[in-house]
């Protein structure tokens, strides 16, 4: 779900990486260009349990390892052609207990274990109502709501047309899942504060799996769509993985696939062979 707060005008290179984690658990990191004139967070659902306390979630702090997905990428032995200069978007009671926020390099995030709960959260990190309407898929989801800092610029930098677009260091956590047979990759887009039933992809993701290939690559979790997923070599030769906080697994079998153009406008799930 690349979903913002507030509106931006750009987005591009958007690069997703998640693996299982254990019984019940999952590992995602993100990375994305933006462009923004003001402060705004980035609101990633999340397929937990019902009744997950705040506590549920870990936090990577990966600010470290800037570097990490250009690193994945050098592991595969042809690129994935990239579009050049990514897609603009379309252009049409008593105060409750505030939530934890955690110092995360970059960012400041907040885990929020359910829809009401985003009360808690200053204004400016919420998702409109009108927008949760057209979302009735996350209404039993918790989110990871990621504060994007230093992307403000002026009028004056924006008369005179200066560049603030900006690659962040990947965004990670570890999260308990309802779905443990299957990983969850967040790919909804929310840019202009509507939610299109098709929007422009500029996305690579990637999975690690230690025993099956990926399977699918589906807006439905159930599905049995194929799609190509390109193998890696193995990640300790191209990876600090020490580096990476238990993010990925040296032993893994890294993979991935490229989402461009026009798609449906829907998360993604992959399964395993079996």
């Amino acid at each position: 779900m690349c979903c913002f707060s507030r509106e931006v005008p750009y987005v591009s290179s958007t690069s997703i990486f998640a693996r299982q984690a254990g019984p019940g658990r999952q590992l995602l990191a993100y990375t994305m260009t933006i462009e923004a004139h003001e402060e705004l967070a980035m609101i990633l659902p999340l397929p937990v349990p019902a009744g997950s306390p705040e506590e549920a979630v870990r936090f990577l702090d990966l600010s470290g390892y800037p570097g990490l997905f250009h690193d994945l990428d050098r592991a595969f032995p042809s690129l994935i052609p990239q579009a050049k200069g990514g897609f603009p978007v379309l252009r049409s009671a008593p105060a409750p207990a505030t939530l934890k926020v955690h110092a995360v390099g970059d960012f400041e995030a907040s885990f929020v274990p359910t829809r009401a709960d985003f009360a808690r959260l200053d204004p400016r990190f919420r998702l409109d109502d009108a927008v949760w309407g057209q979302l009735p898929q996350y209404d039993d989801h918790g989110f990871a709501v990621f504060q994007l800092r230093g992307l403000e610029q002026g009028w004056l930098g924006r008369l005179l047309g200066r560049d603030r677009r900006r690659e962040f260091h990947p965004m990670a956590l570890d999260f308990p899942t309802r779905e443990p047979g299957r990983v969850f990759f967040p790919t909804v887009h929310v840019h202009d504060g509507r939610v299109h039933p098709q929007a422009d992809f500029d996305h690579t993701l990637y999975v690690q799996a230690t025993g099956a290939a990926p399977r699918t690559c589906s807006p439905d979790p159930r599905s049995d769509a194929h799609e190509y997923w390109q193998a890696g070599e193995p990640v300790n030769d191209f990876v600090r993985v020490a580096d990476t906080r238990g993010l990925l697994d040296g032993a893994g079998r890294l993979y991935r696939v490229g989402l461009h153009g026009s798609q449906p406008n829907a998360d993604r799930w992959v399964s395993f062979a079996g």
